[in-house]
């Protein structure tokens, strides 16, 4: 059993061709649909055959309950607080060709309670592992939250991920502050933007070696530079990308943890776990939005 905790919110995803011209019109193709970088990542270890449960929250309105409905369909089991009176988290994709941009407001995931992480990762099955993503960490009225999956998970033994999430709300929070939070942490995942901020500007093999002083293995993603996986063993793990037509990043990232973490929990070594990681990731980049069709 792998148990993620994170957001779950919706978005609203608007795929602009060209520039956006900023006081006038751009044209766009624009849906509405589940995500979260934590339920993203449930729905493609779920799509990847492996036991999920989203550790999240959601306000009492009909989006949250679109929300959980699409993830329960998808095999996901959701152990999300329901809070009256706040809305659900919903976020604006704008996402280009190469790249995308994202403009949230997280809502009801702001006030995900300490109490309910620790009692759902209490009720766990001995021997599952916790992915968290970094999101609950990065914001204060989650951090409590963020933080207590992390005590839960060390006092049951379970081993750890962790995703470094969003390089801006990191900057904010602070490099060393994240690095204390996350401390001996078994994997490390980051994007380039995300290892800058942790790590200072370099290679991204330089960069991982440089985190296993905090966490026990770290993991940089480039995107179609592929991934580089470094423990603090020293030694060093790299997977190229998936050649694929390039459709949509967003959710990318989150695909490639959930590919990395179904063969990392099965016993897998880094460079499987790579390889499975970019498979994922390479799907996802595949197909339009954050999740398997």
């Amino acid at each position: 059993m792998i148990l993620v905790v994170g957001d779950l919110v919706t978005d609203v995803l608007v795929e602009h061709d060209g520039e956006i011209r900023a006081g006038s019109d751009t044209d766009a193709a624009i849906r509405v649909a589940g995500g979260g970088q934590g339920a993203n990542t449930a729905a493609w270890l779920a799509h990847a055959g492996h036991e999920v449960t989203l550790i999240a929250a959601v306000g009492d309105d009909q989006a949250g309950r679109d929300r959980v409905a699409e993830l329960t369909a998808a095999g996901v089991r959701c152990a999300v607080q329901i809070l009256p009176g706040v809305a659900t988290g919903s976020v604006v994709v704008l996402t280009g060709v190469a790249e995308r941009t994202m403009i949230t407001d997280r809502g009801a995931s702001l006030l995900l309670d300490p109490g309910h992480v620790t009692a759902a990762i209490a009720d766990a099955p001995a021997g599952s592992h916790l992915h968290l993503s970094g999101y609950p960490l990065l914001h204060a009225g989650s951090r409590p939250a963020g933080l207590a999956a992390l005590t839960a998970a060390s006092s049951r033994g379970l081993t750890v991920s962790v995703d470094a999430a969003s390089a801006a709300p990191l900057r904010d929070a602070g490099a060393g502050a994240f690095l204390d939070w996350v401390r001996e942490t078994d994997v490390l995942l980051c994007n380039a933007d995300e290892a800058d901020v942790l790590a200072g500007p370099g290679g991204a093999a330089g960069q991982a070696g440089r985190l296993t002083a905090h966490v026990r293995n770290a993991v940089v993603k480039q995107g179609a530079a592929g991934a580089v996986w470094a423990g603090r063993d020293g030694k060093v793990w790299s997977v190229a990308a998936r050649a694929v037509p390039l459709k949509d990043p967003t959710g990318a990232g989150d695909a490639f943890a959930a590919g990395l973490l179904t063969a990392w929990c099965s016993g897998a070594g880094p460079a499987a776990a790579l390889e499975a990681g970019s498979a994922l990731g390479a799907a996802a980049v595949s197909r339009i939005g954050a999740r398997p069709a």
